[in-house]
Formats: C-alpha cells, sequence, structure tokens
C-alpha cells in the first residue's frame, strides 16, 4: 500500500478496534508485490509474563490487492508466530484453564475477524504454549501457528 494511505488506513483500524489485553509494536514491514500487498512483523509482549515476547507476522493487503479483488474489508487470516523468553520470566497471575488466556487480539476485517493470540500453561511440562489464529463468527479457519517457551529452571505458576 502506498505510504500515504496507511496512515488513514490505521486510523480507520484502530477506530474500530477493540482494546486488547497487550499491545503490539510493529518491528518490520516487508513489501511482497507491486500491488501493495505487506508482510508486517509486530513485537507482543505477554502482559502477565514479564521476559516473554512474541513476533507475530501477517499480510496485509494493499489497495490495489483490495480494488482488483473487490474485497475491501478483509485481511487473509494467515499468521505466524515465534515466542521466547527476552529477559527474566516472571509469571504474573496467569490462567491456567486449558482453554487458556487471549493475550491480544487485532481487527483482520471491518467488523467480524480478529488475528488472536492465547497462552495456554502446560503443567506438566512447565511449559507456555503460543497459539495465533483467525476468529471469526461463522466458517472459522484452519490456519493457525504455535510456539513454546519452556520454563527451564523457573518456578511453576501457582495452582488456583
Amino acid at each position: 500500500m502506498p505510504k500515504h494511505f496507511r496512515p488513514a488506513l490505521a486510523l480507520l483500524l484502530a477506530s474500530i478496534a477493540v482494546p486488547t489485553a497487550a499491545s503490539a509494536k510493529e518491528v518490520g514491514q516487508i513489501g511482497v508485490d507491486w500491488l501493495g500487498n505487506d508482510i508486517i512483523i509486530e513485537a507482543i509482549a505477554d502482559p502477565e509474563v514479564e521476559g516473554v515476547t512474541c513476533h507475530v507476522a501477517y499480510f496485509e493487503r494493499g489497495l490495489i490487492d483490495r480494488l482488483q479483488k473487490g474485497d475491501w474489508f478483509e485481511d487473509p487470516s494467515n499468521s505466524s508466530i515465534a515466542c521466547r523468553q527476552t529477559g527474566p520470566i516472571v509469571i504474573g497471575d496467569i490462567d491456567l484453564d486449558e482453554d487458556g488466556e487471549e493475550i491480544f487480539k487485532s481487527s483482520r476485517s471491518l467488523i467480524w475477524k480478529k488475528l488472536v493470540v492465547k497462552r495456554i500453561y502446560d503443567r506438566e511440562n512447565n511449559t507456555l504454549i503460543y497459539l495465533s489464529h483467525s476468529r471469526q463468527v461463522q466458517d472459522g479457519s484452519a490456519k493457525m501457528a504455535i510456539s513454546t517457551v519452556p520454563l527451564y529452571g523457573q518456578a511453576e505458576p501457582p495452582a488456583q
């Protein structure tokens, strides 16, 4: 997408985005074709686990691609995630249920589709699991990515 369109699009998306538990900081943008399509890479610090940062990459359609395909309001569901220890780990009050806890979400369409990052704690292996996926009202996507952060030598979170 041409640089002069990005601020307007960002403002529109920010005005309709729901606040999230964690905030993302864009750390990279790679142009993939002449249509203005980009791969965006964002850093997301886990709000309840100090010392863990996830990097999420996703595809952002450009204006020309949106005009050609006639689908103005939606980006693809594809995403990739890698999470690593980036400092001393301090575990806060995390959800220990097997369905985990949503730590981040971002709109991928005007209203319905969200890119979501969930954290799940694997007690048996003392490991944090991070899953990125698309959440939609209907026609859910099977596209997902997973990353783990083993807690070697770290105290386990207290049982709830």
